[in-house]
């Protein structure tokens, strides 16, 4: 029997919010995959580690920043000599110095070489375009979370059948137990100990840092642009971060209904607050809280403009799942929300479709089967997606 092929994944680090594909890697019977990083974050985030099951090879390496943002990865060269790995998936950044020589020697030594990266987010230009180009085409293929890269990356000459969409994903076997054990009746009471004066409001949700980039103080605007039309609104920060003070000033200046709950990391208790929700809405920079949300089937609201956000955007299907509004505009942010909640739809029909997007493109088992149709040789799959999209068209965006 032919012993089953090694893949390498190589990353500096290997965050917590890694957990579900890791494991899903983990435990594929086709490949038998192997984990190279650090052992702390080099970039020193405060993100937590990956907690490696005892299944799982690590090869550790030690990275290094130079300037703050070049990464010197040392024993990533070694590995990519190994004779006993026959693929190496690298995390695609050009400025991981390493990886360049790297990816060049597997593919010298033959072995396959693939980039997870988010690839394009705008139509660069000039030296910096010219280094990513150069870059990408190192790898035999490309590993993307969105569809707008694989757009973007055609455009710039490099062929669809070698950019793979992979989508993104949380630990969604975890996300989905966790929702399965909340009752209806533990909803209603947390909204009551967070809120006990009016818990019957709208409860809208943001989880996040709280930074000043992400533009939260457009949010509060939106909910007293809502007061002043007679709808009162509750809003639960989940997060911590150098805006609140600010935040927390703005909102008694404009007598707003907010709770700042602070970090969690706990899913058991993350999986009780999204529920109780009705919306959430990031105002700026959405991202993995996209995946949080809908898995938890609570709709996302964001603004318009794709190129300040991460490919998770893509997930947020105007009127059907969320909605979007012009970016930094209150007033425009005030009239979907209004519009939205004026639907009065079934709770349970706005939870199918939030968990649908999920359930069938943004969870490790799909992401699994992407990164393996690539690493078997086989051109890109995106009929599922557009046909996904032909059947959810925004017909009932609210303008």
């Amino acid at each position: 029997m032919a012993a089953t092929p090694r893949v390498g994944i190589v990353y500096h680090f290997f965050a917590h919010y890694r957990a579900g594909i890791n494991q899903a890697l983990l435990d594929s019977a086709r490949y038998d995959y192997l984990f190279v990083g650090d052992e702390v974050d080099p970039q020193a985030s405060g993100i937590k580690a990956w907690t490696r099951p005892a299944t799982a090879t690590f090869v550790s390496t030690h990275c290094r920043l130079l300037a703050r943002k070049f990464l010197v990865q040392s024993g990533v060269i070694r590995f990519a000599l190994r004779r006993d790995v026959q693929a190496i998936i690298f995390l695609g950044d050009a400025q991981y110095l390493t990886t360049w020589a790297a990816a060049l020697l597997a593919r010298l030594t033959g072995k396959r070489v693939f980039f997870w990266t988010h690839g394009w987010s705008d139509n660069e230009r000039g030296f910096k375009d010219r280094v990513r180009r150069a870059f990408y085409r190192l790898a035999h293929g490309l590993l993307l979370y969105g569809h707008r890269a694989k757009h973007i990356g055609a455009a710039k000459g490099f062929a669809p059948a070698q950019m793979h969409v992979i989508y993104n994903s949380l630990d969604y076997a975890v996300q989905r137990t966790a929702r399965e054990a909340v009752v209806p009746d533990e909803l209603a009471q947390l909204r009551a100990e967070l809120f006990p004066r009016a818990p019957q409001h709208p409860l809208l949700l943001c989880s996040s840092r709280l930074l000043p980039q992400r533009r939260l103080d457009v949010l509060l605007e939106a909910m007293q642009r809502l007061r002043d039309d007679g709808i009162e609104t509750h809003l639960l920060l989940i997060g911590d971060g150098p805006a609140r003070a600010a935040l927390a000033e703005q909102a008694e200046r404009l007598h707003l209904s907010v709770h700042f709950y602070g970090a969690c990391y706990d899913e058991d208790t993350l999986a009780r607050l999204m529920m109780a929700a009705d919306a959430t809405v990031v105002p700026a920079q959405l991202g993995l809280t996209a995946m949080h949300s809908l898995a938890y089937g609570t709709p996302v609201f964001t603004h318009h403009d794709a190129e300040d956000h991460g490919p998770e955007f893509e997930a947020v299907i105007p009127g059907y799942n969320g909605n979007i509004f012009q970016r930094n505009d209150s007033a425009d942010l005030a009239r979907v929300l209004r519009a939205w909640f004026a639907r009065a739809e079934p709770a349970s029909e706005v939870r199918r479709r939030c968990y649908e997007v999920v359930e069938r493109f943004y969870n490790p088992d799909y992401q699994r089967q992407c990164i393996e149709r690539a690493l078997d040789g086989l051109p890109p799959d995106d009929e599922a997606w557009e046909a996904f999209q032909r059947d959810h068209a925004p017909t009932a965006v609210l303008v």
